[in-house]
């Protein structure tokens, strides 16, 4: 007999039937009074609100891409949103990932792997990894990350820690100073972040068999975790939908940093400040430039510049709701180790709809319209300014 169907057998035998229907019938009559069934409608209440203010000029969705793309940015909220609040115990945290190529949020990143845990002040933590060959470690602390936005605490990059030949390292996470390592615990921690970036060829996403070993754990002895009843299962249902409505937004003229293009085409130039102090999830050590791009059917854009000294550099386009396009099987990011330069180090990029036929070709995927987003990492002097130039293909 196939397990298949000695568990079909089993299900439906007359024990297992007697046993769980006292419970069904339970069930029913409870349901009125369940904190879990109030936050799961909670929860649909605030997708269906977000399906609504789709329609809203302030997202200004015009095409049927744009809401598939809204609420397929919804929708992934929700799947990391269910990974790693939905269990979340800041007592005995654990490192989830946070984007994929299939999960994409808050600007990813092809050439870069991030894992967040949920912890609070409250505890002090240990964490232990190893490098994994990555250009650039670091860790984020977020305060009131997945409500409204306070912004990042303490960080620690890997020219601030030790790790030893074979790149193994252990941090201590608290608000005591401790000794060897140390990441201080910022008042109203509530997640923190590792970012592990990579300058190759391929995009380390893409990689599917590259392991980054990371972990954390309570330096207290915490008793077992007691089964999860209506009002754990209620609190965990309420920080996804917190995380939800807290993470899928429309970036508005108010609420757009200093390095925000609103110019199509065009971009501001790179400076080094503080505004995305405030930004939950933003990297204290990246200075950002971003632009919408606006192309024709066939038209180009050049963008003419040169790699600052600096840990790592590259540019991604995302759609309007920073989500990457496919890196999976398109050219739509380019690192230094990916782009090519001319004799004095520059280079020159071009967003087409279609392969140019030279080098640092950006695919658009044939979209009119999207987001150029740039990353400087850790840039030592000025960054030179990028030059644009729309063309016309041949």
């Amino acid at each position: 007999m196939h397990r298949r169907e000695l568990l079909k057998g089993a299900a439906l035998s007359s024990l297992v039937g007697t046993l769980l229907a006292p419970s069904i019938t339970l069930a029913a009559q409870d349901r009125a009074d369940s904190e879990a069934a109030k936050a799961l409608a909670e929860l649909q209440q605030a997708l269906d609100d977000l399906e609504l203010a789709f329609a809203s000029p302030e997202w200004k969705l015009r095409t049927p891409q744009d809401y598939a793309e809204a609420r397929r940015v919804m929708l992934h909220a929700l799947m990391h949103g269910l990974q790693s609040w939905l269990e979340a115990d800041p007592a005995r945290p654990f490192f989830t990932s946070f984007i994929n190529q299939h999960k994409k949020l808050l600007g990813d990143n092809p050439d870069a792997r991030y894992y967040t845990a949920v912890i609070d002040d409250q505890h002090s933590y240990r964490i232990r990894g190893n490098l994994a060959g990555a250009t650039y470690t670091s860790f984020t602390i977020e305060l009131g990350a997945g409500t409204d936005g306070d912004g990042i605490g303490s960080t620690l990059n890997d020219t601030q820690f030790t790790a030893d030949a074979n790149g193994d390292y252990e941090i201590i996470l608290s608000a005591e100073k401790a000794e060897g390592n140390w990441l201080p615990m910022t008042k109203g921690a509530s997640s923190i972040t590792t970012r592990h970036y990579y300058e190759r060829e391929q995009p380390i996403n893409n990689d599917r068999l590259h392991h980054i070993p990371i972990d954390i754990k309570n330096l207290e002895q915490v008793p077992p975790r007691r089964t999860p009843n209506d009002s754990d299962i209620a609190a965990g249902i309420r920080r996804v939908t917190t995380f939800v409505k807290g993470n899928v937004i429309t970036m508005t003229n108010e609420n757009s940093p200093s390095w925000v293009s609103r110019v199509p085409n065009q971009f501001v130039p790179p400076k080094k400040d503080d505004s995305h102090e405030a930004i939950t999830y933003a990297a204290r050590d990246n200075v950002y430039s971003m632009a919408p791009f606006v192309l024709g059917p066939d038209q180009a854009l050049l963008i003419r510049g040169r790699f600052p000294e600096c840990r790592f550099s590259n540019v991604v386009l995302f759609n309007r709701f920073l989500q990457t396009l496919d890196y999976e099987e398109r050219s739509v990011s380019l690192n230094r180790a990916q782009t090519v330069l001319d004799a004095e180090g520059n280079f020159e990029m071009i967003l087409a709809h279609r392969d140019p036929g030279r080098p640092n070709w950006l695919d658009t995927e044939g979209r009119p319209y999207g987001i150029m987003f740039w990353r400087f990492q850790l840039p030592e002097g000025d960054i030179p300014p990028l030059e644009t130039e729309v063309i016309t293909l041949s």
